[in-house]
């Protein structure tokens, strides 16, 4: 007997007709979308938020907070928490995020257009862009030919009042992990000691960056991509870059990074945001709106930075950086915070 002549198939037919249509209507009028816990700069979250939704259709919330507060906010949320992926100004978080088994594995796709030393060791997080550790300083106050062949001098007393920093820096602290894991213990307390006496510090790294171009202070130890950030703002400035050369822990690279978590319900869309991050389209993005270096393979900036194959920095891997918690036990302990 077929449908047409059965009454009841017919009805059954029609009622399942019925609930196929409503459900495909309501996929059709509630989209997926992500949300991204950003802790890098506004700005840029925000710039590749909107690309990728241009780009693909899917919107993204962008709910900003600070590298460090997203991560604990994700560990308390577990497998509550509404973020897809998680974007952070720096890898310690990323890193503490992995260790403790919220982070899904990148998709092999975008693991192969990134260099191996500028993501997770098991593939859990990315390397985004990168960033050098650098002096900026005042050439009214002190020529370059003068300033240390180390930054480890500048725990010294000559430099009392001529250089400054930023205690609470995500890139600071990786600096004196970078310490710890190429001197030792000793000699990341010393610096750390030093530059509290000595040195000045500052409530963040424009303010610092500030400080040298407006000639308070001598020198600062900040991010290369905050001089770039100002001299766009400003055109040309007083201050200048000094890069540190034979591998010394002055020229750590740090990165921004990125991964997708665990609990994300929509995980192919967030590995689809995580390719996109690390796709040509996306890093232009992202470094047009933050004068980082660009970790796609084969993919240079074009924003006037010094080339990224120049710069001579310590073998200190981002993954070799941990979750930098021996740097905040530190600080700490000689005062800093």
């Amino acid at each position: 007997m077929t449908i047409r002549n059965n009454p009841m198939l017919r009805g059954l037919a029609v009622s399942m007709l019925g609930l196929i249509l409503g459900a495909s209507q309501a996929m059709a009028a509630d989209p997926v979308s992500l949300t991204l816990y950003n802790g890098q700069h506004k700005e840029v979250g925000d710039a590749i938020a909107k690309a990728f939704e241009a780009k693909t259709g899917i919107h993204v919330n962008v709910r900003k907070g600070s590298s460090n507060q997203l991560a604990s906010q994700v560990v308390e949320e577990g497998d509550r928490s509404p973020a897809d992926v998680i974007y952070t100004e720096e890898s310690p978080p990323l890193n503490k995020l992995g260790e403790q088994g919220l982070l899904a594995k990148t998709d092999a796709a975008t693991l192969e257009v990134l260099p191996k030393d500028y993501v997770a060791t098991n593939g859990t997080w990315i390397g985004i862009t990168a960033r050098v550790r650098v002096v900026a300083f005042n050439p009214k106050l002190i020529d370059e030919k003068d300033l240390p062949k180390s930054v480890l001098d500048f725990a010294q007393p000559q430099w009392q009042g001529k250089v400054g920093f930023v205690p609470t820096s995500g890139a600071f602290q990786e600096q004196a992990v970078a310490i710890i894991k190429l001197h030792g213990m000793d000699a990341a307390e010393e610096w750390l000691t030093g530059l509290r006496a000595f040195g000045k510090t500052y409530s963040n790294n424009m303010v610092a960056l500030k400080a040298v171009e407006n000639g308070e202070v001598a020198t600062v130890l900040v991010n290369n991509y905050y001089w770039f950030a100002l001299q766009r703002e400003k055109g040309q400035l007083d201050s200048k870059l000094h890069y540190f050369t034979g591998g010394d822990v002055g020229g750590l690279i740090t990165v921004s990074s990125a991964a997708v978590l665990k609990s994300s319900k929509h995980p192919k869309e967030a590995q689809q945001f995580l390719a996109y991050m690390a796709s040509e389209e996306g890093q232009r993005v992202i470094t047009q709106t933050t004068a980082e270096y660009p970790l796609r393979k084969g993919l240079e900036s074009d924003r006037g930075l010094k080339p990224f194959s120049e710069l001579q920095a310590p073998k200190v891997t981002p993954a070799d950086l941990g979750n930098a918690e021996e740097a905040l036990e530190l600080e700490r302990e000689v005062g800093l915070n």
